[in-house]
């Protein structure tokens, strides 16, 4: 079994790459191919403890295992990141452990994707205008992402810290020569922007009705937990929503907090992302469509990222491992107690 630090997952995954594996996930999915997904969480003292888990069946079949902690005030609390974790790949087939690896810029690049996903497929395509509001870790994730699916030349920033969207903007300028000022108020960040990206650990509406032109895609992301709210209700009830995943989104995304207003039902949501990849679903219909991408992160994305991983570290020699077959014995004893 393969035990890959940061470095290495850093080194072996690349957004293009990146985006290509998560659509092609969700369209497995999308057709019917095994692509199944699940998560479970358990509150810690500041934040949460996520697991999800997924099947994915490519060239081979994958099983991955994702365990994060989300803790959002790690970085000024303590100057450690919100996210920290380990990912577990596995052969399908024999349940053969493959690798652990580091699960920090996996989930920023893969979440970062799925939204490059839905920004390709349901984003005005000349949009060049971006609004990011949340300037950590995920806003650059998602900058690098959106730059390969859309012409984007203007980004304006939003943060609860001033200093943190000033130092995002003048990093990102430098790193794409990008037309890029921070804002002090989400609806000035957000006005003139045919896409926005919220990355915030928000419990409260932080973007409403009137903080959106016609035609905008938005990618909601930071919604991950039922404790957790980004986009007000009257937004999603004028919008045209698209899911990751729609037991999820309605169980702990932004569209949960909807549907619990009363605001709308979960037949109201035009379409999962599996749908409108594998053209099942047309995603936008008319330009002026606010069409609305609530991102709550699916395991199959992690699978398509660390499946990745795995391959290129494989072919490259990688030597850091460790035995994960365990003695005959003990398997034996294991196999006659039975599994809980």
């Amino acid at each position: 079994m393969l035990v890959l630090t940061a470095q290495e997952v850093k080194r072996f995954l690349d957004m293009r790459s990146c985006i290509d594996a998560v659509e092609t996930a969700f369209r497995t999915r999308g057709l019917g191919g095994r692509a199944t997904s699940a998560v479970a969480g358990v509150a810690l003292t500041d934040g949460k403890l996520h697991a999800k888990l997924a099947t994915l069946d490519g060239d081979r079949p994958y099983a991955v295992t994702k365990i994060n902690a989300n803790i959002p005030g790690n970085p000024s609390r303590r100057s450690l990141p919100s996210i920290q974790g380990v990912v577990v790949l596995f052969d399908a087939v024999t349940g053969t452990p493959l690798a652990v690896m580091d699960s920090g810029i996996i989930t920023a690049m893969r979440t970062a994707a799925a939204s490059a996903v839905a920004a390709r497929w349901l984003a005005l395509e000349n949009a060049y205008t971006l609004a990011v509001i949340g300037c950590g870790i995920q806003a650059r994730a998602h900058l690098e992402a959106l730059l390969q699916v859309r012409p984007i030349r203007r980004l304006r920033a939003y943060d609860t810290d001033p200093d943190a969207a000033a130092a995002f903007c003048s990093a990102m300028h430098s790193a794409h020569g990008l037309d890029c000022a921070s804002s002090p108020t989400v609806h000035e960040a957000t006005v003139g922007s045919a896409i926005i990206v919220t990355t915030t650990p928000s419990r409260e509406p932080i973007v409403n009705v009137d903080d959106v032109d016609p035609g905008t895609f938005i990618a909601a992301v930071g919604a991950d937990s039922e404790d957790k709210q980004e986009l007000s209700v009257d937004l999603f009830r004028s919008g045209v929503i698209v899911v990751d995943d729609i037991e999820q989104c309605a169980r702990i995304g932004d569209l949960h907090h909807a549907i619990q207003a009363g605001a709308m039902t979960i037949s109201d949501v035009r379409a999962s992302l599996d749908e409108i990849v594998s053209r099942r679903v047309a995603g936008r219909h008319a330009d002026s469509e606010v069409i609305i991408f609530d991102s709550t992160g699916v395991a199959i994305e992690d699978a398509a990222a660390a499946a990745i991983v795995y391959e290129k570290a494989e072919a490259a020699g990688v030597e850091s491992a460790v035995d994960s077959a365990g003695s005959a014995g003990v398997e034996s004893a294991v196999d006659s107690a039975g599994s809980h």
